[in-house]
């Protein structure tokens, strides 16, 4: 069992134990935590290339001490040529190819941003090749291959390796890299060398720029350097919801951040604290919350913001958690008609020594994104947009400009004993669920951290390396535990003990005296590194 770590000056959790160190490197050099999280989050990207890289979208929820919470949206909207006619004669969007990079790229102008708001409001002056010194190095002398990458890769051979560019940079000498083995991406670090060099801005509207906007059209992607160009990242205020163990916050559609925040929501109104942790009645309230929430909530309502027909802080009233709650019935399991979402991501969490805390994901959505790697840059572009629909009438439906739905959402905390706590996970409609699991374990039962995050877990439908919609729970659930779901009505699924499916868990928190404690998932590659 690995022991919560504790720090009194710095500390950073990654689901790589190289991108929590590069946090690290830079706290220790007086950095602050959003500079920190720059530099997890272009390490990660390398030495993680098939959760995560530049080429998708982020999301940044940032707390300071006395400040209000705010958030960053770095979610590109849909190509100005992409449009439901624009496919016509194809039923959906590929998931993989040209046609499903279909969506600017938002991270690295959510970093642009974020490092502005670091430098304007609390003196951040690290300059930026010094934020992505460790990515260039790693991406240019090499890494070495995780397990991770390594059974990502030859699980999706078949159905990439015929992908523009993805032989090129993911399967060197045409073979599956092994663990191990030396993994280099000098194409990549030339890329991360000249954002060095010419600055952020040049991803969007600079020669960087030009050659990603001139391979995505030559390779059959609708986007074009005007849709860069126009791109910017956003400030936005999170959404927030009262709890009994303090305020809560959560990202703003597109994302399904309201989705964590009501499971929360219908938890409390449930009286879980009255339930036994880790119990059937315990995994069992979550589950049907989910429930709740996916059907009731994120399938009628959440989209772009834009088009939304509610507020999306109205989805968190008491009214609306409380009939949500009466709704499930802890003696039987709602019938779940299968319609969740897969996703690889990444989630990053730092606390500098003035306890500003950053909760970050970056996501390129499926492993390897679209599968697409642009020949000049190797950036590996997302298929984000493959979860609009080609039909005009639904909640999702392409259109120029639209954001894509996203299930990505950081999560952050700012709890009644003065706590604040940073928390989140990869892996898709699994999101929600291993925050409910980690958050009520934390803050409602008094669990360790560490344990919060190492004890079994569960997911309902599919995720990251799974198509399978059942109730996947760890073996290490005792067996009447487990007969007892299947006796509510779940269609239980026993995967394995530490079983990847579940998620990349993480979290920090902040004591009201000082101290940091953080983290990490031991299903991962990850670390907490503080001091």
């Amino acid at each position: 069992m690995l022991n919560t770590s504790f720090a009194r000056r710095g500390i950073a959790v990654a689901s790589h134990s190289l991108a929590a160190q590069s946090a690290l490197a830079v706290l220790r050099e007086g950095g602050n935590a959003i500079e920190a999280t720059v530099a997890a989050a272009s390490t990660i990207a390398v030495v993680y290339p098939h959760m995560t890289g530049i080429g998708g979208d982020a999301f940044w929820l940032v707390s300071a001490p006395g400040e209000a919470v705010f958030a960053v949206d770095a979610c590109g909207p849909a190509a100005g040529a992409a449009s439901v006619d624009s496919y016509r004669g194809l039923h959906a969007i590929p998931a993989r190819g040209p046609l499903a990079a279909n969506t600017i790229a938002g991270t690295i102008a959510g970093w642009q941003l974020a490092l502005e708001i670091s430098r304007l409001r609390w003196g951040g002056n690290l300059p930026l090749p010094r934020l992505l010194e460790d990515s260039i190095w790693f991406a240019s002398n090499g890494i070495s291959v995780t397990a991770s990458q390594e059974s990502n890769t030859a699980a999706k051979r078949v159905e990439l390796g015929r992908q523009p560019g993805f032989a090129e940079r993911f399967l060197p000498g045409g073979g599956v890299p092994r663990c191990g083995e030396m993994f280099v991406q000098q194409t990549l670090a030339a890329t991360l060398q000249r954002l060095a060099q010419a600055g952020l801005d040049d991803f969007y509207r600079g020669e960087l720029g030009q050659a990603l906007a001139d391979d995505l059209k030559r390779l059959g992607s609708p986007i074009r350097v005007t849709d860069l160009r126009s791109y910017a990242a956003h400030e936005v205020k999170p959404l927030e919801m009262t709890h009994t163990t303090g305020t809560l916050y959560n990202m703003t559609p597109p994302t399904q951040g309201v989705i964590s925040l009501a499971i929360l929501g219908i938890l409390d109104r449930l009286g879980v604290a009255q339930l036994q942790l880790d119990g059937p009645d315990h995994v069992h309230a979550i589950v049907e919350a989910t429930k709740q929430a996916f059907l009731e909530i994120r399938d009628k309502h959440l989209t772009d913001p834009a088009y939304m027909s509610v507020a999306p802080q109205s989805l968190l009233e008491n009214g609306v958690l409380e009939s949500l709650a009466a709704g499930i019935d802890m003696k039987r399991a709602r019938p779940w008609g299968g319609k969740s979402n897969p996703g690889g991501t990444v989630w990053i969490g730092v606390i500098d020594g003035a306890g500003r805390a950053v909760s970050f994901i970056q996501s390129i959505y499926h492993e390897f994104g679209s599968g697409v790697v642009l020949p000049a840059t190797h950036v590996n572009w997302q298929n984000r947009g493959c979860s609009f629909s080609l039909d005009p009438a639904a909640r999702n439906a392409l259109m120029p400009g639209r954001k894509p739905f996203h299930t990505l959402n950081p999560a952050l905390a700012r709890l009644a004993d003065g706590c604040t706590m940073v928390y989140g996970t990869m892996g898709g409609d699994g999101q929600p669920q291993t925050q409910a699991a980690l958050f009520t374990r934390y803050a409602v039962f008094g669990l360790g951290l560490q344990r919060s995050i190492s004890a079994p877990r569960w997911l309902l439908g599919r995720t990251w390396g799974s198509m399978s919609e059942t109730l996947k729970l760890e073996s290490r659930f005792p067996p009447e535990s487990i007969d007892e779901l299947r006796r509510r009505g779940h269609d239980v699924e026993v995967v394995g003990a530490y079983d990847e499916t579940v998620g990349h868990a993480g979290a920090l928190v902040r004591h009201s005296n000082g101290v940091l404690e953080g983290g990490a998932d031991p299903r991962g590659d990850g670390c907490v590194a503080g001091f």
